[in-house]
């Protein structure tokens, strides 16, 4: 067995316990749905993922979430997935708080809102240059955290991409507001992000990102 394969059973293993207290979302149980926009504004071909490198406007779905669901009052990891609409279809990217500079860009950090957490990919794409991360730090007046979301809230992200131990670069932005119910309130969603079914467009994935992941991916799908 590839030591990959072992802890991503490791980690399916604890997600399964999980399950048997929080059977519909182990992790990340309760989140906010938004919608909005990305633009991104081209640069050339520095990352080696096309659909980074070049300008164009898609629209977004996006769930804003505290992983271990801990009061809120209490620092927790934040997750912010974000599913992006191309004309190829649909593409689920996951960002988790974590360090910006090396090597804490690689450890996941506890914030109590959205907006003073720095949000990465943890885990690299592949490019035709090598390993990508992507980043996003909020650019505009706070959010919040799932529960304190304001109604008219506008959450505004800057987005970069960065070789694992290089610089990070701005490539786009997000604009995200509360997508409302019926009545105006603030609501979750139903929906389930996987980066491993919805692949970035142009980019690939690692096989050893994928065996940490997809012993997980497949409890929660199931």
């Amino acid at each position: 067995m590839h030591p990959t394969d072992y802890f991503g059973q490791l980690f399916a293993a604890a997600f399964d316990v999980l399950k048997t207290y929080r059977p519909r979302r182990p992790i990340h149980p309760q989140g906010v749905l938004f919608k909005g926009s990305l633009e991104r504004i081209g640069g050339g071909a520095a990352s080696g993922i096309d659909f980074l490198d070049t300008t164009g406007t898609n629209a977004v779905t996006a769930r804003l979430s505290r992983s271990l669901g801990v009061p809120i009052s209490w620092p927790d990891i934040i997750g912010l997935a974000i599913r992006v609409h191309t004309d190829d279809g649909d593409a689920d990217v996951l960002l988790a708080s974590t360090g910006w500079r090396v090597p804490d860009r690689f450890a996941l950090t506890c914030h109590r809102t959205a907006g003073a957490a720095r949000l990465s990919s943890l885990m690299p794409y592949r490019g035709r240059k090598g390993a990508v991360l992507i980043g996003a730090k909020t650019t505009s007046a706070d959010p919040g955290a799932p529960g304190r979301v304001r109604p008219d809230a506008l959450w505004e992200l800057d987005l970069f991409w960065a070789k694992p131990t290089g610089p990070w670069r701005r490539f786009g932005l997000l604009s995200l507001t509360p997508d409302l119910d019926a009545e105006g309130r603030v609501q979750d969603t139903a929906l389930r992000f996987d980066p491993l079914l919805n692949v970035l467009p142009t980019a690939g994935t690692y096989e050893w990102t994928r065996r940490l992941r997809e012993h997980s991916y497949r409890l929660a799908r199931s």
